[in-house]
């Protein structure tokens, strides 16, 4: 049977409260060791959630072999707002299927726990629970699918101030195992489902709302003299 990460932390706690202390101490470097195992950007979110590392340490995987062959996407974007009003929309995840155009709904069930639906090739949708496991307010959001989901994926988003205060830097990585390996990438790019692209895509539009209140469209406008 394979061990979980919570398996790791309930064999490390003594069930005594005289020694609660010592247990989260254990627990917490057991967890932060089982995540630097996975060579992931999932086991170095786990790692962070369980050592209390600062943002340094998911950046230090960057360049770990996935040995599932799982796809990592990385992009930033400048938005003129404060990292405090872009993390109150952000952290509201029902917000995200606005501008991210490949999610159908996000239903929030609670403060750690939410559910995603989202487009597939095909006409089809895939669907997910996730869990936030590392929440820095007003800096860093960190999430992984749970148990279960049709897409295992994690990611985080992290903002920054950009320098000489010309608002805040927007980073978004994000981690997942398409269906069907390689090949299920392969189609997925065939339908314009191509994870790059739409996260680029997303964070331009994420920009609009924030800066302009509005995603600028060029739908049902002239396309001008032939």
């Amino acid at each position: 049977m394979e061990t979980t990460p919570k398996d790791i932390v309930k064999q490390a706690t003594p069930d005594k409260g005289d020694t609660a202390n010592w247990g989260s101490l254990i627990g917490g470097g057991a967890l932060v060791l089982y995540g630097l195992s996975q060579r992931s950007l999932r086991g170095a979110l786990m790692a962070l959630a369980g050592g209390g590392l600062v943002y340094r340490g998911v950046t230090a995987q960057k360049e770990a072999t996935d040995m599932n062959q799982s796809i990592k996407v990385e992009k930033t974007v400048t938005i003129n707002s404060s990292p405090e009003e872009l993390y109150r929309f952000w952290h509201d995840f029902e917000n995200l299927p606005r501008f991210m155009k490949h999610l159908k709904h996000v239903k929030v069930y609670d403060e750690k726990r939410s559910h995603w639906i989202a487009n597939a090739p095909l006409g089809n949708s895939v669907e997910w629970d996730a869990e936030i496991i590392n929440d820095q307010e007003n800096h860093l959001i960190a999430w992984a699918s749970v148990e279960g989901a049709d897409i295992d994926n994690s990611g985080f988003v992290r903002f920054q101030p950009a320098p000489n205060g010309r608002g805040t830097e927007v980073k978004v990585v994000i981690e997942y195992n398409p269906p069907g390996g390689a090949i299920g990438a392969a189609v997925a790019k065939l339908f314009g489902e191509e994870p790059e692209q739409q996260i680029g895509d997303d964070l331009r539009r994420f920009k609009q709302i924030i800066e302009a209140g509005e995603i600028a469209t060029t739908e049902g406008q002239p396309v001008g003299s032939r």
